[in-house]
């Protein structure tokens, strides 16, 4: 399993090899795809070489090189070994990927996660007690652990949030809708953040929790016990289509924008407004999704990396 320290020798094997200048940027999609790895252990990679002076973050665009590559020194990185926090991390997206794909079934055992990932049984307990959490894995009766349903196509994706156009912007303007300025505030919080760098640099699964947040934040608001349920449903089965979505990121800061507009049409109790502004941005999502039907699709291989000037973050 790839730390970020072997992963960062790999970025400067690639400065070396092709000559970068200083300067250059080092976009985690694109050096992703050539490493063929997810764009998280690219991010600790980079962060990483940004502690050693040997890339720098710009806020809002992401990292550059901070050295030309003829001055970068041959074994600046001490390898460490990767931490139990590290394994459960890597192994938790492995995981989905591999039920994403289909390549593991429904129903599985301890023992068989354990061979298949390389794990201790603490280390795979942990990986296994967030997966539950999140509500996709439950513990069968006696013994092993089943699978619960998930969106595994394109075109299930599509579905729930032609379902969520139906139901958000109504969510909205229900009788009594009162946003909390606590929870205006927290939502508005997390939106800067991605805006200020996070779209970059956070992990796929808690740009996913933003975006759950966000929008069960202001359906709750709406005190219909039935929105609400059908809320949550719908986003806890389309997480793992969304880790994969995320392999284009290049639609997110956009999407901050929105949920910010709405937020600031909410707390004016401009609701009409509102509902009308959150149709808007769930049919751009959808329309943004239908365009990237082809990494959704199971089996799907990392697109072709641009060069690293100028791969998009």
């Amino acid at each position: 399993m790839k730390t970020a320290t072997s992963i960062s020798r790999q970025i400067l094997a690639l400065a070396r090899s092709e000559q970068w200048a200083s300067g250059v940027h080092l976009a985690a999609q694109g050096l992703a795809d050539r490493l063929r790895v997810s764009r998280q252990p690219i991010n600790d990679a980079l962060q990483l070489l940004a502690e050693h002076g040997i890339a720098q973050r710009e806020r809002n665009r992401g990292f550059f090189l901070a050295v030309p590559h003829d001055q970068i020194p041959d074994d600046p990185l001490p390898e460490a070994p990767a931490s139990d926090a590290d394994l459960a991390e890597a192994t938790y997206f492995r995981i989905a990927e591999d039920r994403l794909r289909g390549t593991l079934p429904e129903s599985v055992t301890e023992a068989a996660l354990r061979t298949r990932y390389a794990l201790s049984k603490s280390q795979l307990g942990a990986v296994l007690n967030r997966i539950s959490h999140e509500g996709w894995i439950e513990r069968k009766q006696g013994y092993g652990w089943t699978f619960a349903a998930m969106l595994t196509t394109p075109d299930s994706l599509l579905q729930s949030y032609r379902l969520r156009l139906a139901l958000e912007p109504a969510a909205l303007l229900e009788p009594g809708y009162r946003l909390e300025p606590a929870v205006l505030e927290r939502c508005r919080a997390a939106e800067i953040h991605l805006l200020e760098g996070g779209i970059a640099t956070d992990r796929a699964d808690r740009i996913h929790d933003r975006g759950v947040n966000f929008h069960e934040s202001l359906v709750q608001a709406s005190g219909n016990a039935f929105f609400i349920d059908t809320i949550r449903r719908v986003n806890r089965v389309r997480r793992l289509l969304s880790y994969r979505s995320m392999q284009d990121r290049s639609r997110y800061r956009e999407h901050c924008e929105q949920h910010l507009h709405i937020l600031d049409l909410l707390e004016q109790e401009r609701n009409e407004e509102a509902s009308q502004a959150m149709r808007a941005h769930l049919a751009s999502t959808l329309r943004n999704l239908t365009n990237i039907t082809a990494i959704l699709q199971p089996g799907a291989a990392a697109p072709a990396a641009p060069s690293p000037e100028r791969a998009s973050t």
